[in-house]
């Protein structure tokens, strides 16, 4: 009977250091997240967790002394191999232009120089995500740059190929807010064109918000929600509502089955902070890099068909906790409401974004037009490239748009 019992401590004593190791990393990294710091709580989660019940085991059962040692030596090892051993990896390309900000940020960008007479305003272009910056080459930069314009796209913090900082506190909507106001300094320009795509035009929305008088012209490209804690996640529709069986299929079987991901995955929710150590920048940036390869199409009208993939290292990082604070945020559209700049809404067929948060847009912004393009989906400089640039090369030059505006109320993709 002694030995039966013995037997179950041993179990216990497995189970235990799985659970001490868990519970170590987490009070260790609350402490001080640190590498060093999460490993040692580690370490004596499991001598606790593992080492007690291995001890009463060898009591019971007659055991050698060096049992509970060995045994969580070596489970202390498992682990540490199963959490520890370096993944996949990605890291950030180099550019050949920096700016250095005021805000303590290192962005890198991008000039298509203007061509001709150079027009006062310079264009600013907001890529989405956050953090997936180089989602599609649409040619527009070299079109509007024939057309006198100065054209700018950087990568934001922690995206791209801007480095990635060592602590995760940049990652808010205010730091992109004021890194786009000091880059607006940095230009010298009195007032900036902003083009924002996805999340770009809800930064777009946000800057405009504090800096109506700095933006002379906007174009709203698929906009996220003008205010996120308008809508739930469903309400405003994600990405993941037109993968296809097998995108779903191909992304649950990311990351592997070992313990890893479920740790990373609980530190996210509970310090990020935590999380970071135990998943880098470029592990958690070469994940995401795989997810946006598989899910990417789901942005087009055609969602499992190959689709243009960003040429650049996404962000994880910064998408995760630039999402997560955009649920702070105050309400900007009290003052858009009182805001008197031109704006152009693009709207694609197919986009996964829910009708009601695209026409928002419109419906706060005074004088905006929305501008409907069938058979285009979230992404529409991939699938309409041409209408796309038409629309907005039309719209900052003031010709004739190539569509009717579209005014009513209901989903045009319904009528």
């Amino acid at each position: 009977m002694k030995k039966l019992f013995a037997g179950g401590l041993l179990v216990v004593g497995v189970l235990g250091g799985v659970v001490g190791a868990a519970v170590g990393t987490v009070v260790a990294g609350a402490v001080w997240p640190a590498s060093g710091v999460m490993a040692g709580g580690a370490v004596c989660g499991v001598a606790v967790g593992c080492g007690l019940p291995v001890w009463g085991a060898r009591r019971l059962g007659g055991w050698p002394r060096w049992l509970p040692v060995v045994t969580s030596a070596v489970l202390a090892a498992v682990l540490g191999a199963a959490v520890l051993w370096p993944g996949e990896r990605a890291v950030p390309g180099q550019a050949a232009a920096y700016w250095e900000l005021p805000t303590g940020s290192r962005l890198a960008y991008h000039l298509t120089a203007a061509r001709g007479t150079v027009r006062p305003e310079p264009v600013v272009r907001l890529h989405g995500g956050p953090g997936t910056p180089g989602e599609a080459a649409d040619g527009l930069d070299e079109e509007l740059s024939l057309a006198g314009y100065q054209v700018y796209a950087y990568d934001q913090l922690g995206s791209g190929d801007s480095p990635r900082p060592a602590g995760l506190g940049g990652y808010t909507v205010q730091r992109q807010v004021d890194d786009l106001e000091a880059i607006r300094q940095r230009l010298g320009a009195e007032r900036m064109v902003l083009i924002g795509a996805s999340w770009g035009g809800t930064l777009a929305a946000e800057y405009l918000a504090a800096h109506p008088d700095r933006v002379a012209q906007v174009v709203f490209t698929s906009p996220g929600a003008l205010w996120t804690p308008e809508y739930t996640d469903e309400q405003a529709g994600q990405l993941w509502d037109r993968l296809t069986p097998e995108q779903r299929r191909r992304i649950d079987g990311l990351g592997g089955s070992g313990p890893r991901l479920p740790l990373w995955s609980a530190l996210m929710a509970l310090d990020p902070a935590q999380a970071h150590v135990l998943l880098p920048d470029d592990q958690a940036d070469a994940l995401f890099r795989n997810l946006l390869a598989i899910s990417g199409s789901a942005a087009t009208c055609h969602p499992g068909e190959a689709a243009e993939l960003p040429v650049k290292t996404p962000g994880f990082y910064a998408n995760q906790l630039i999402t997560a604070d955009l649920r702070h945020r105050p309400d900007p559209r009290p003052v858009l409401r009182t805001v008197h700049v031109p704006a152009l809404v693009l709207r694609g067929e197919c986009d996964y974004k829910h009708w009601e948060v695209t026409r928002e847009y419109r419906d706060t912004l005074p004088g905006a037009r929305l501008l409907y393009v069938p058979g285009a989906g979230h992404a529409i400089a991939v699938d309409r490239p041409a209408a796309y640039r038409a629309a907005v090369l039309a719209f900052l030059t003031g010709a004739p748009l190539p569509g009717a505006p579209y005014t009513g109320a209901d989903d045009p993709a319904k009528r």
